[in-house]
């Protein structure tokens, strides 16, 4: 586990390869973590937990749902949003914000070198203060029908992540 007074943000994976942050704004479900750093792993981005988290990352729950590959994702831990957004030093244009009342689509958002994608909690999702720290410019929804609230946060987090990178992966990026 990676925490802001020992964290140094290391290149992607590839130096070629686009520098990705998937941040989970107080996560409550362990399962949907584990999946999510597995995700962060294939992919070459880092992971940032913002506290409160629901569950320990202890939990033998979040290792099994990481599979195997669990103590080498080491994500980042904060104490709060504000303790995020000082210790990484986001510019506005980094940071995508993902809300089901988001003005935009995620397919819009931006495509740059470095890319904060930020998700809320699975029953909560972003508070007020974290959405008005940022234009609304800044906040993209997953289109869906009616007939569902809203997607689980690990396939949200896939989507966004795998749509982030379409375009900026280097040659050989699939490794197997």
């Amino acid at each position: 586990m990676t925490t802001p007074s020992s964290m140094t943000p290391g290149p992607p994976v590839n130096p070629q390869a686009p520098e990705r942050h998937v941040v989970l704004v107080q996560p409550e479900i362990h399962w949907n973590t584990g999946n999510i750093g597995r995700t962060c792993l294939g992919t070459g981005a880092r992971l940032h937990l913002v506290k409160p988290l629901g569950f320990s990352l202890d939990d033998r729950m979040v290792r099994r749902a990481g599979l195997d590959y669990w103590h080498t994702v080491d994500p980042f831990l904060w104490d709060d949003f504000d303790d995020f957004c000082s210790g990484m030093g986001a510019a506005p244009g980094e940071v995508a914000l993902l809300s089901k009342s988001g003005r935009r689509s995620f397919r819009e958002i931006p495509r740059q070198k470095r890319l904060f994608l930020v998700f809320g909690s699975e029953t909560a999702g972003l508070s007020a203060s974290v959405l008005e720290r940022y234009p609304p410019e800044n906040t993209y929804h997953i289109p869906i029908t009616d007939s569902i609230r809203s997607l689980n946060l690990s396939s949200a987090v896939a989507v966004v992540l795998y749509e982030s990178l379409r375009f900026d992966l280097p040659p050989g990026f699939h490794a197997y």
